[in-house]
This record gives structure tokens, C-alpha cells and sequence, in this order.
């Protein structure tokens, strides 16, 4: 059950680098697949030629701010500042003049082990009314130091401090590990105000295609946990009931495109085998009955890299560029990049630009290396975009368009 293959707790990095490569088609089984796919290939036709270089985008790079501990995830509040997680246990809001404040009191505590720790977080769309903010982190079991597995809270921010608050998810603890890998996630809201997180399979790599448990899922709940009526498995008996997709190994990216409002997610392969999904409606992802990944020592996880009734990624980059946080750009500050996805890599310590028509990815490559590894990545109310960075000291920097 468990992948005993994984590179040291924390790491999510792969061996070497070649250009990302274009997923095989799936097998086509049914007429709604045969139409998707000819819009996908009709959608390819209008994008542009990988091997044509862009016209250059000019911008300048600012040290926003600094002195950060592992910084994870990022939300804009309505006034401009800027909330941050940092991985060990933290959160902290940055001005709109860069500066650091102390730690919010009344964060969860949490499993601070290998991959783990304070993890994403996002703001209730009716925030300005509501006060709502979620967390999500690794959970410690009862009575444990090292036992964890990801929980989401929400909370209200009173000045300084976090005030009720309360867990809408929570596993049973006899799923709780000491293993290190694969909590996920990443927080998203929907237009109709649903919840979408993700967990990863923590190392677990055969429970991806058990309904029975909720790693290596993306789940969908209510603002406040219930679980939605239309939920893809609700009444399936033993299944997690809020389990909205399953056969994911480690979703550290998720973001709703613009235009379309679909809802997309990367997430970590083994070695190779990254992958960007259209995620949707009770489907199954494949990990690991399908990859184009293999172990990290080099043996082979399986042969498969299609099957009916799972399916492609979208865009696949193989060996791993270890893909996490992703923003579709929706501001104003550089039109040539609108609708376009920015993708953080954290093994290559670089933020890359994928261009999306329908179903069909182009990795347009490499837009800025920000010598340390790119973590989460937002588009702030300013139009520019914000890249979290590890490194000693962690530390947010923008894009900035350059004035000619």
C-alpha cells in the first residue's frame, strides 16, 4: 500500500530535465468522448506552435517581502495585505508595504512533519459580509507528535487572532501517519460557493482508487461542511461522501480558469509523470493503476499509461519538473498572458506559462526563475503577480510590467 519509493520527505524532485511532453490520446469508448476529443484537436489547431518562440513580455522582478519561513499559500484580504502561510506552523499577513507581521494567534496545530504543516488557504467569496477564511493543514492526532493527515478549518480574523474557529473536515484518526508525503492541498471556491480541496494519497498509493478514504482525492463540501446532495458518491455505500474525483497522487495546484469557470489542478508524479488535469464530476485521474511516471529508484510502477474509464491529463511533464501552485491570469497589468495558466515548479525553481484552449495544454516554458523554489503564485488586485519562494529566508517577489 505504501510507496516506498519516494525521495526524502519534502523533496517532490525528480532526476533530471527534458521539455514537457504531450499526453497520448485515451482510448475513445463513447460519443461524448469522440466529441471531446475533436474539439480538443480543433482547440489545438488555434494554439500556438510550441516550437515558435513568443513575443517577449518586458518586466521587472521586486523583492515584495521577506524574512519568510517556508511560504506555502497566499490570499489577497479586500484592503490589499496579504495572508501567507509559512509551512511550520504559521500565519501572517503582509502589508501593502511589504512588511511582515508577527504571527495570527489561534492557528490549529499542526503535524510540522516531512511535507506537512500549515498548507493553503482562501478567503469565502462573500468575504466582506462574512469574515470567513479556511486552512488547510496537517492535523496531529490525539496524543501524537508525528501522527498527521490534512484537515481544513474555517475561521474569522479578529485583528490579530483567529476567532471561531472550527474544523468542517477532518479523517478518522486510524487513518492518521507518520508518514511525511503527500498532504496536498490546495483550497478553491466555485461560483455557486462549494469548496474543492485536495489530499494526496500520503504515500499511500493504492488508497487513490478507494472510495473508502479520502487521500488521493479532491473532495467538495459546503462553506460550512455539510456535504452537497449532488455530491458524485453520496449513498455509494463505504464511499467518502465528500469525495468529488479520485486517482490523484499529490494535487498541490488548483485554480478555476477564468472564462469557462472549470475547475483545474497539477499534481506531483513520481519520477516523471507530472501531471495538469480538467478536473471534474466523479472521474478517476488514474495514480497508479496509470502514469507516465516510474519509481524514483527506477523501477516500473505499472505499464500503463492509458485505460478506459480513467482519464489523460491534459498535459503531462515528464521527467518531473515537481509542478505545485498554479493561477489562471485574470488581471489587467499584462494582457498578452490573459487566460493563461502560471505554473510554479519546484525542483526547477521556475515559474512556467501554459496556454489552454478547451482540453488542449501547451507549456509555453519558462517565464522567470526566482532562484529558490516556487511554491504558490497569485495574481494580485494590482494585476501583478505574486510568486512565493523557499529559501533562507522565504520571501514573496512580483512581476511588475516594465515601463518602456
Amino acid at each position: 500500500m505504501g510507496d516506498s519509493s519516494n525521495p526524502p520527505a519534502g523533496s517532490e524532485r525528480a532526476p533530471s530535465r527534458i521539455a514537457p511532453t504531450s499526453p497520448r490520446h485515451p482510448r475513445v469508448a463513447t460519443l461524448r468522448v469522440l466529441v471531446l476529443g475533436a474539439l480538443s484537436c480543433l482547440a489545438a489547431l488555434l494554439l500556438p506552435d510550441p516550437a515558435q518562440p513568443d513575443e517577449p513580455v518586458n518586466f521587472d522582478v521586486e523583492t515584495f517581502a521577506t524574512g519568510l519561513d517556508t511560504p506555502w499559500g497566499m490570499a489577497f484580504l479586500p484592503d490589499g495585505r496579504l495572508l501567507v502561510t509559512e509551512r511550520p506552523g504559521r500565519l501572517v499577513i503582509v502589508g501593502t508595504d511589504g512588511k511582515v507581521s508577527a504571527p495570527i494567534t489561534g492557528v490549529p496545530e499542526v503535524c510540522a512533519c516531512g511535507q506537512g504543516g500549515m498548507l493553503d488557504l482562501q478567503l469565502h467569496p462573500d468575504y466582506e459580509k462574512n469574515g470567513w477564511l479556511y486552512l488547510a493543514y496537517s492535523d496531529l492526532k490525539d496524543g501524537s507528535s508525528k501522527d498527521g493527515f490534512t484537515a481544513v478549518m474555517r475561521a474569522r480574523l479578529n485583528g490579530t487572532r483567529l476567532v471561531d474557529q472550527k474544523d468542517i473536515f477532518k479523517a478518522p484518526q486510524k487513518l492518521y501517519s507518520r508518514r511525511g508525503q503527500h498532504f496536498g492541498s490546495r483550497i478553491v471556491f466555485d461560483d455557486a460557493g462549494y469548496l474543492y480541496f485536495s489530499i494526496g494519497d500520503r504515500g499511500r498509493r493504492d488508497e487513490a482508487q478507494s472510495l473508502a478514504v479520502p487521500n488521493g482525492k479532491v473532495h467538495r463540501l459546503h462553506d460550512d461542511g455539510r456535504i452537497p446532495e449532488d455530491n458524485p458518491f453520496l449513498g455509494t455505500p463505504r464511499a467518502v461522501s465528500s469525495i468529488w474525483s479520485y486517482g490523484h497522487r499529490n494535487p498541490q495546484g488548483m485554480d478555476l480558469h477564468p472564462e469557462t469557470r472549470a475547475l483545474w489542478a497539477t499534481e506531483h508524479g513520481p519520477r516523471g509523470g507530472d501531471e495538469l488535469n480538467l478536473v471534474r464530476k466523479g472521474l478517476n485521474y488514474g495514480w497508479p493503476v496509470i502514469t507516465y511516471g516510474i519509481n524514483y529508484n527506477g523501477s516500473k510502477i505499472t505499464d500503463l499509461t492509458e485505460k478506459e474509464g480513467m482519464e489523460q491529463p491534459a498535459l503531462h511533464w515528464t521527467p518531473s519538473i515537481a509542478v505545485c501552485g498554479i493561477a489562471f491570469y485574470d488581471g489587467d497589468a499584462f494582457p498578452e498572458w490573459r487566460n493563461d495558466l502560471l505554473v510554479t515548479s519546484l525542483k526547477f525553481e521556475e515559474v512556467r506559462r501554459v496556454v489552454l484552449r478547451g482540453t488542449t495544454a501547451v507549456d509555453r516554458g519558462v517565464l522567470f526563475e526566482p532562484d529558490g523554489r516556487a511554491r504558490d503564485i497569485e495574481v494580485g488586485p494590482d494585476g501583478y503577480v505574486y510568486i512565493a519562494v523557499e529559501g533562507s529566508p522565504g520571501r514573496i517577489v512580483r512581476l511588475i510590467p516594465r515601463t518602456p
